[in-house]
C-alpha cells in the first residue's frame, strides 16, 4: 500500500511538470471535414498560433468522410497524451443523435478544451432560380412540382441542419444533396447543378460578391456585419430561425488535466490577438472564449438543442 500510495504521489507531482514540459514533439490536430472549409481554414490558424507560442510544429490532419464520423473516430482512438487533438463543430453534436450508433460518444471519448469562433451562415441559391428573397424562394419551393435541391457538406454538418431546421420551419420540402466536403457542395451550387445551400458566411460571401450566386437570407439572430444588406431569416419569413457554426477543440478522454488546462490558455490567447480579431472580423468570425468545464457545458446542452431538431425535422443519415 505505501508503494502504490508513494506511486499515486509521484503521478500527481509529476502532472505540473508535464504541462511545463509539453509539447516536446510535433502535435496532430484532426480536422473530420475536407480543405477548404471553415473548419480546416481555421484550425490552420489556430495550429500556426500554437506553433509560434509553444515552439513546436501544430500539423493540421484532414480526414474527412460520413459526416465528420471517421475522422472522429481516429482521434478517439488515439493516445490521450495531448500530442492528438480534434478540431470539431456543431456538425459533432448534431451526430449525436443523428447518428446514435458510431463508434465513439462525444463527451464519453472526448475531453473539450477550448471553443475557438462561431460564424453566422448565408442561404445562397444560384442565380438561375426564381427567387430574389426568402419569401420568394418559400413560394417557389412550394409551387414546385417536385422538391427543390438543397448541397451541403455531408450528413449532421451545420449546412445539413440549417437546411433541415429551414424546411421544418418554413413548412417546404427540399431534397438534400450531400457531399463529402464543403468545397464540392459550394461548386456544384455556384453550377448551377443543386439549387441552393447554407454555407458559412466566411467562404461564401466571395461568391456573393462576384455574382456567382445569390444571397438569400443569413442565419443568425441579427445580421451579419459582413453582408448588412442581407436580412435574417428570422426577419424575413421564418421567425425564431437562428443557426450558426461554431468551432472547438478537443482532445481524447483522459489527456492530462495540466495539458488541456495549457492547451485552453494558449488557445484563448490566440484566438484574443487583436490581428486575429480584426481578420475574422472581416470574415464575419467570432471568437469563442471559456473554461474547459464551460466549454464541456457549453457542448452539452448544443448536443441537447440539436436532438430536437433532429426529431423534430426527421432528419436521416443518409451515407
Amino acid at each position: 500500500m505505501r508503494y502504490l500510495v508513494s506511486a499515486v504521489f509521484a503521478v500527481l507531482a509529476s502532472a505540473p511538470l508535464l504541462a511545463q514540459n509539453y509539447p516536446v514533439k510535433p502535435v496532430r490536430i484532426i480536422v473530420p471535414f475536407a480543405t477548404g472549409g471553415p473548419a480546416d481554414v481555421y484550425a490552420r490558424t489556430v495550429a500556426q498560433r500554437l506553433s509560434e507560442s509553444l515552439g513546436q510544429a501544430f500539423i493540421v490532419d484532414n480526414r474527412p468522410g460520413a459526416g465528420a464520423v471517421v475522422g472522429t473516430d481516429v482521434a478517439a482512438k488515439s493516445a490521450p497524451d495531448g500530442y492528438t487533438l480534434l478540431m470539431m463543430s456543431n456538425a459533432q453534436t448534431v451526430n449525436e443523435t443523428l447518428i446514435p450508433n458510431k463508434p465513439y460518444a462525444l463527451l464519453r471519448d472526448f475531453a473539450p478544451i477550448a471553443p475557438v469562433n462561431y460564424s453566422d451562415l448565408v442561404l445562397v441559391a444560384h442565380p438561375s432560380v426564381a427567387a430574389n428573397n426568402l419569401r420568394e424562394l418559400i413560394a417557389l419551393a412550394k409551387a414546385s412540382p417536385k422538391p427543390m435541391t438543397f448541397a451541403s457538406s455531408g450528413p449532421g454538418t451545420p449546412y445539413h441542419m440549417a437546411g433541415e431546421l429551414f424546411k421544418s420551419m418554413a413548412g417546404i420540402d427540399l431534397l438534400h444533396v450531400p457531399y463529402k466536403g464543403s468545397s464540392g457542395a459550394r461548386t456544384d451550387v455556384v453550377a448551377g447543378h443543386v439549387n441552393m445551400m447554407f454555407d458559412a458566411i466566411t467562404t461564401m460571401s466571395a461568391q456573393v460578391k462576384t455574382g456567382k450566386v445569390k444571397a438569400i437570407a443569413t442565419s443568425g439572430r441579427t445580421r451579419s456585419a459582413v453582408m448588412p444588406e442581407v436580412p435574417t431569416l428570422n426577419e424575413s419569413g421564418v421567425p425564431g430561425y437562428d443557426a450558426v457554426i461554431w468551432l472547438g477543440i478537443m482532445a481524447p478522454i483522459n489527456t492530462p488535466r495540466a495539458i488541456v488546462n495549457k492547451l485552453n490558455a494558449e488557445i484563448t490567447k490566440a484566438v484574443d490577438r487583436a490581428d486575429v480579431k480584426a481578420e475574422w472580423a472581416k470574415q464575419g468570425a467570432t471568437p469563442m472564449q471559456m473554461s474547459p468545464d464551460a466549454f464541456a457545458k457549453y457542448v452539452r446542452e448544443d448536443i441537447d438543442k440539436w436532438a430536437q431538431v433532429v426529431k423534430v425535422s426527421g432528419a436521416k443519415f443518409e451515407e
